[in-house]
């Protein structure tokens, strides 16, 4: 996969496919990162998860942060605890 080059569109569907119906055991995993270690394109399939991983850490912060504001917590209340800024707090109200 790290040699597909696909869009974030695809890419998602792909990782949503396998997150969905190929879950792999403790002892797979640790096969596979086995593999991955000693494949040339090692630095390209870890960096895959990793920009998912972040997406979906914001997509949660956002998350928070709209049910604090439903809550009436304060924009500096909100910006300390899930690390937005100002303005990103603002945009979900709408």
């Amino acid at each position: 996969m790290s040699k597909m080059e696909l869009d974030p569109a695809r890419m998602r569907l792909i990782y949503g496919f396998f997150d969905r119906y190929l879950s792999l055991s403790e002892k797979e995993e640790k096969m596979v990162m086995e593999k991955v270690k000693h494949s040339p394109d090692m630095e390209k399939i870890m960096k895959l998860p990793i920009s998912y991983e972040e997406k979906g850490k914001e997509m949660g912060k956002k998350e928070v942060a709209a049910s604090m504001l439903e809550e009436g917590f304060t924009l500096e209340v909100i910006a300390k605890v899930t690390g937005l800024s100002h303005a990103a707090i603002k945009t979900l109200n709408h």
